[in-house]
């Protein structure tokens, strides 16, 4: 959530921001509600105050034996006119809260302008593309004889849904043990277990509420719960309504859950294979910084998930997203798209973003300043590291043999017990 105080100090700014991501923000609406609710606060305030210097003239009326009639009957008036005022006070703010829910966040200044992924920026690529003496299967196609098996998962859920068999269920548990292992021991993050299902306050905080409900599958016998599109959501309102002290930061933590997106707006798109599924595997990393700690974290965030594509020696190119691709909390993103042989194209495969204070204010995930002794709002930033399913795909397009088999990329070997190659 924007800070309120820039639509009273700076509205022309946060109208320009706005319309950088395509979104034009009714300023004149806005306003007329903000001066209402100034206006019914003020009247709430005198209808206070004089309701309690009422209430004190009857108690010493009655003590020198008055007729307080008159007096009960004027402050019961104000008591009508008090609650009347508290309740049109309490649908302004919640027409204000709804208006700001919607609004995303300010973006960088460092974001490029554009509207698409086509106008994103490219920063850098690593790795040699391989070469093959054949045409390159997609994983559909190397997959299906190795245990990729999507008509199962069509009959025991629906389409978007995969069943894993074999040596490719192992792979990539041996991918998500890698990612875990090298987060852990190597970049220092403290590996996580949460719930997969999570509260609406808990998504509100992140920013996946009110906006993005369709996207999200909840529990039927129980609405109030979600099943998490993301490690995202559990893992940052760890800090939810928490001051943390500023000795324990930057927090990290690295988490390994399944998640689960209905996908809506999205029929139709990724329809073959792995690539876009209802229910995935992904190794989130989740930091909690200060906000002077915030754009080094985001660079290293960035370079901690780029570590398991060298690891794997997987080609992958570095871009930084456009204004109208950014996501709707973040205010900067680096996405991390791999070469995948059978599509002869790069796609993503993690998206690492700074959301600076947005989801602090939403989640009032604060740090005590030791300088001023004040809490401040916390910056919030993840990334995934990596997707699972797609870097299993990617492993499985990149490692491929002409005979439909897959080399086991040599830092795996030893999760899959010396194993080098699967068919």
């Amino acid at each position: 959530m924007l800070d309120p105080r820039l639509f009273r100090s700076e509205l022309e700014f946060v109208q320009q921001q706005l319309k950088r991501r395509g979104v034009e923000f009714a300023a004149d609406s806005y306003l007329a509600l903000e001066n209402r609710r100034k206006d019914i606060q003020v009247k709430t305030q005198e209808l206070q105050n004089e309701r309690n210097t009422r209430s004190k003239a009857i108690g010493q009326a009655k003590a020198k034996g008055e007729d307080i009639e008159p007096l009960l009957d004027r402050v019961a008036d104000l008591g009508d006119q008090l609650k009347a005022a508290e309740t049109e006070l309490g649908e302004i703010q919640a027409q204000l809260n709804v208006i700001m829910e919607g609004l995303p966040n300010i973006l960088d200044e460092a974001v490029p302008a554009g509207k698409s992924d086509a106008d994103n920026v490219e920063i850098s690529r690593w790795g040699e593309l391989p070469q093959f003496d054949f045409a390159p299967k997609d994983h559909v196609d190397l997959g299906e004889p190795l245990g990729m098996d999507f008509e199962l998962g069509a009959k025991i859920a629906s389409a978007r849904f995969v069943v894993l068999a074999g040596r490719l269920a192992t792979l990539q548990r041996a991918i998500i043990q890698l990612m875990l292992d090298t987060h852990v021991n190597e970049h220092g993050y403290q590996e996580t277990y949460v719930p997969f299902l999570a509260n609406a306050d808990s998504l509100r905080g992140t920013g996946q509420l009110p906006k993005f409900e369709a996207d999200l599958f909840t529990v039927k016998n129980d609405p109030t719960f979600y099943l998490i599109p993301t490690a995202e959501v559990p893992v940052t309102n760890i800090v939810r309504d928490v001051i943390v002290d500023a000795k324990r930061m930057p927090l990290r933590y690295v988490c390994h859950s399944p998640c689960f997106r209905s996908e809506a707006g999205a029929y139709g798109s990724d329809v073959r294979g792995m690539i876009r599924q209802h229910q995935f595997e992904k190794v989130e990393l989740v930091q909690i910084v200060t906000p002077e700690q915030s754009a080094l974290a985001h660079e290293e965030l960035t370079a901690h998930a780029e570590t398991i594509l060298r690891k794997l020696n997987l080609p992958y190119r570095k871009v930084l997203l456009c204004a109208g691709d950014t996501g709707f909390s973040s205010s900067k993103t680096y996405d991390l798209e791999v070469w995948l042989p059978g599509q002869q194209k790069y796609r993503e495969i993690s998206s690492c973003s700074n959301f600076k204070d947005f989801q602090a204010r939403r989640l009032q995930a604060r740090w005590r300043n030791p300088e001023t002794g004040k809490p401040e709002l916390v910056h919030t930033l993840n990334g995934s590291g990596l997707a699972a399913g797609r870097t299993l795909i990617a492993v499985m397009e990149n490692y491929q043999n002409q005979d439909g088999t897959i080399t086991v990329p040599e830092v795996l070997r030893g999760y899959m017990g010396g194993l080098d190659r699967i068919g």
